[in-house]
């Protein structure tokens, strides 16, 4: 393998809800309209934002985060992609130097320039302040240039692109200025609508296609988006190959069941490309179109949002029973976060309301009003440690003992325990399944502990 060369952007931010989604997205949807090959990833463990992304660019969207994925293994999935792409898209993960590790991390150890995107709603002259201090809070940090967002109107435009400092910008060839990317208006169109775990997600909206033709057209005015093919090798990068770990097929000749729909929608494309990869088939089933598992050897039940769709999976008695039945007989089954929710006797929703639940895990699960636990876990496994991360609304009471409890990855975290009954393994755990496949192969062909 070569070096590949692509062009490439880390879109960034000051903080969370300034718009980073919407510009990637919008990039990403102008480009492939137009013929060109995108590759979006997301920086950090984020399940929402890629499927508006992979909406957008026609492609998988993979996450990068340098301690779930490590660098050896980011390295390798921007090789790929930068040997088959004409342009890859990397959305940053809260502000820019926010997290251990950061967007910024990223962008510096993979010599990824970085656009910043700023919420320029209720400022003027400040904006400038927010871009020299994005631009030099790291000396070594690559930038491309600055993408103001929600902007009023062209004297609004005016007063922000003025108050960024000359040592912020550089003029080019063709005259666009290396700092200033453009605004985009303030529109109500182009929000992407959120509830209580992020973006909604875009295959639940008809208007989704439409919403991001919505952005790119408004993309495709401002100088970014008039960028041709030969202005974007200005963020050209060179991707080394990697070299790769043979994979051993731990997993061949057997058939996993992943439940997937709207309810149990938190699935990594690589985590998919990780069961194959090892040798696995894949058989999907929708739980709340209260289709049986399919007959084979393991089940994996992804998180998602179990809590909005409570009725219709309490109602679902085909889905309960062929569970059911797959427990019995001791097949391996693998439940993390909304997935294992409703193994349990009942959900008791926001509003209060109990719904009782398919009572194969003894205990109960509550929504709670605020967020209950976020950041990066490991899972000491009997085959190695296992990465992944914790992003849940709700609490779980049990009189199961945890077989095994997870280890926070920051200092702020708190572990999360791993519940077993029979063959069932359940926590609120999300698996990044590459980042031990042998441990990975354990969860559906033995009992972990």
């Amino acid at each position: 393998m070569s070096t590949a060369h692509c062009p490439a952007l880390l879109i960034a931010a000051p903080a969370s809800g300034q718009g980073k989604t919407t510009v990637t997205a919008a990039l990403a949807r102008l480009h492939a309209r137009q013929g060109r090959r995108v590759r979006v990833f997301k920086c950090g463990p984020d399940f929402l934002d890629p499927h508006w992304h992979q909406l957008a660019s026609g492609q998988p969207v993979h996450n990068l985060d340098l301690w779930l994925n490590g660098e050896a293994d980011i390295r390798a999935r921007l090789h790929a992609a930068a040997a088959s792409s004409d342009l890859i898209l990397t959305e940053g993960v809260m502000g820019l130097f926010d997290g251990e590790p950061s967007a910024a991390d990223l962008a510096i150890q993979l010599g990824l320039p970085v656009l910043a995107v700023i919420d320029a709603s209720a400022m003027a002259g400040t904006f400038g302040a927010l871009v020299h201090g994005l631009r030099h809070y790291r000396p070594d940090l690559p930038w491309a240039g600055v993408l103001a967002n929600r902007v009023a109107g062209e004297g609004h435009e005016q007063m922000l692109r003025t108050s960024v400092r000359a040592d912020d910008l550089g003029a080019e060839p063709g005259g666009i200025d290396a700092g200033w990317m453009g605004a985009l208006r303030r529109d109500a169109g182009f929000a992407l609508p959120e509830r209580h775990l992020g973006l909604t997600v875009a295959t639940e909206l008809p208007d989704a296609l439409a919403r991001l033709d919505a952005l790119a057209d408004a993309m495709a005015a401002t100088p970014l988006g008039r960028l041709d093919a030969a202005g974007w090798q200005r963020w050209a990068v060179a991707f080394a190959p990697q070299a790769q770990r043979p994979v051993a097929p731990l997993l061949q000749g057997r058939r996993v069941a992943v439940a997937r729909d709207a309810a149990f929608c938190f699935i990594y494309p690589a985590n998919l490309d990780a069961l194959r990869a090892l040798g696995a088939e894949l058989a999907f089933f929708s739980p709340l179109a209260d289709e049986p598992v399919p007959d084979g050897d393991a089940l994996w039940l992804p998180g998602g949002y179990p809590e909005l769709h409570a009725d219709a999976l309490a109602q679902g008695t085909r889905c309960r029973s062929s569970l059911a039945a797959h427990i019995a007989a001791g097949k391996p089954v693998w439940a993390e976060c909304g997935g294992m929710m409703p193994l349990f006797d009942g959900l008791r929703l926001a509003d209060g309301r109990r719904v009782p639940m398919w009572g194969l895990l003894p205990g109960e699960v509550a929504m709670q009003p605020r967020l209950v636990a976020l950041g990066p876990q490991r899972w000491d496994t009997a085959q190695g440690a296992l990465r992944g991360h914790s992003f849940h609304h709700s609490q779980t009471t049990s009189p199961l003992a945890p077989l095994a409890q997870t280890v926070p990855g920051s200092r702020f975290g708190r572990p999360e325990a791993v519940y077993g009954q029979g063959p069932v393994r359940a926590s609120y755990f999300h698996a990044w399944f590459a980042s031990n496949l042998e441990a990975t192969a354990g969860l559906f062909t033995r009992a972990q502990s």
